[in-house]
C-alpha cells in the first residue's frame, strides 16, 4: 500500500453511496450532503484516477451505473470502508478502557445482577459498569455495547451468544398466602388470582399459565381473576406481597426463594423453559480484556464456568 497517494475517503464514501443507489441525489440524502456535493466529490476521484466511475444516462429516469471496472473494485472498496469503521470503534474502546457498556433486561438487572455485581467490582477495580437496562433489544453498534445478557434462543444476528444458563418456570407465592390459599392440587390454581409475566412474548416459546396448568394434568383451565404485569421483578414482588400466585423463572426467584421471601408450589411438576440466558457480544471486541474478564466471571457466577 502505497501511504503517499492521496486518499479521498469521502469521495469513496460517496461513490460507494452513489453506487449503491443509483443517483447522487440518493447518495446525498444518506451522507446528509447535497447532490451537487456528492457529484463534486465523485468527479474528483475520477479526476484523480484518470478514468470514469459510471456510465450516466440522460434518457428516461436518469441512473448512475458503475463501469465495469469500477463495479469490479465495490466490493474491497466496502470491505476497506467497513475495516475504518471497525478500527476507529476499537480506537473509542481503547480510549474509554476503564469503561465496560452492559445491556441487560430491568428485571435481571434487579435480580441477578445488581446484587452480584459487587463481586467483579472487586475482583475489576479498574473497570466501571455502565448499565443499559430495557426490555427491547438494543443495537449494539448505535448504542456503543460491548456485552450483554440477552433472555431467548440463542439467535441474534451479527452476535456472538453463549449460553449462560438454563432456567425452569413454576408457581410461586408468599409463604403466608400458601397457608390461607388452599393449595392442594394443581387445578386449586384456578380459583386463585393468577399473575401474569407480560414481558416475553409467548410466541417465543415463554411459558404461559396455560401451558404449565396442562402441564400439571389441568384441561380448559379458565381462571377467574388474574394480574397482568410487563417486568419480570414485578411480577415476583406482586407474589412477595401476597397479591396471588407468579409463574416463575427460576433464576430471577432464586434469591427470593433462598431468602423465604417466595415458596415454590408444586415441585413434582416440571416445565422447563425452551428459552435461556445468553452472554451476547460483538465478535471484533471479544479480545478486550474487560470484556473478557467480566464474560468469565458471568460463567462462574452463573456456576458454568468454562475453559
Amino acid at each position: 500500500m502505497n501511504r503517499k497517494s492521496p486518499v479521498y475517503l469521502n469521495a469513496l464514501r460517496a461513490f460507494e453511496a452513489s453506487a449503491r443507489h443509483g443517483s447522487f441525489s440518493g447518495a446525498a440524502e444518506e451522507l446528509k450532503v447535497t447532490s451537487a456535493a456528492v457529484g463534486q466529490m465523485v468527479r474528483g476521484l475520477e479526476d484523480w484516477l484518470g478514468m470514469p466511475l459510471f456510465h450516466r444516462t440522460t434518457t428516461g429516469k436518469a441512473r448512475l451505473t458503475p463501469t465495469e471496472r469500477a463495479e469490479h473494485a465495490l466490493p474491497d472498496i466496502r470491505a476497506g470502508l467497513d475495516q475504518l469503521v471497525i478500527g476507529l470503534e476499537r480506537l473509542r474502546a481503547s480510549a474509554t478502557s476503564g469503561i465496560l457498556n452492559v445491556t441487560v433486561s430491568p428485571a435481571f438487572a434487579a435480580k441477578w445482577l445488581l446484587p452480584r455485581i459487587d463481586r467483579f467490582q472487586a475482583r475489576c477495580p479498574e473497570t466501571d459498569i455502565r448499565l443499559e437496562t430495557s426490555l427491547k433489544l438494543v443495537d449494539y453498534k448505535a448504542h456503543g455495547i460491548d456485552i450483554g445478557v440477552r433472555y431467548g434462543d440463542g439467535s441474534w444476528p451479527d452476535l456472538i451468544a453463549e449460553k449462560l444458563m438454563d432456567e425452569e418456570v413454576f408457581p410461586v407465592c408468599s409463604p403466608r398466602f400458601s397457608e390461607i390459599g388452599s393449595l392442594n392440587v394443581p387445578a386449586d390454581l384456578t380459583r386463585q388470582t393468577l399473575i401474569h409475566d407480560l414481558s416475553v412474548d409467548p410466541a417465543l416459546g415463554f411459558v404461559t399459565w396455560d401451558r404449565w396448568l396442562r402441564a400439571g394434568g389441568v384441561s380448559d383451565s379458565q381462571p377467574q381473576r388474574g394480574m397482568s404485569i410487563n417486568n419480570s421483578a414485578a411480577v415476583l414482588q406482586a407474589a412477595i406481597e401476597g397479591r396471588g400466585v407468579a409463574l416463575a423463572r427460576s433464576i430471577l426467584a432464586h434469591d427470593d426463594l433462598t431468602a423465604g421471601r417466595l415458596k415454590r408450589l408444586f415441585p413434582d411438576v416440571t416445565v422447563p423453559s425452551t428459552l435461556a440466558y445468553y452472554i451476547v457480544y460483538r465478535s471484533q471486541y471479544a479480545s478486550l480484556p474487560k470484556l473478557q474478564a467480566f464474560r468469565n466471571w458471568l460463567l462462574e457466577e452463573a456456576g458454568t464456568a468454562r475453559p
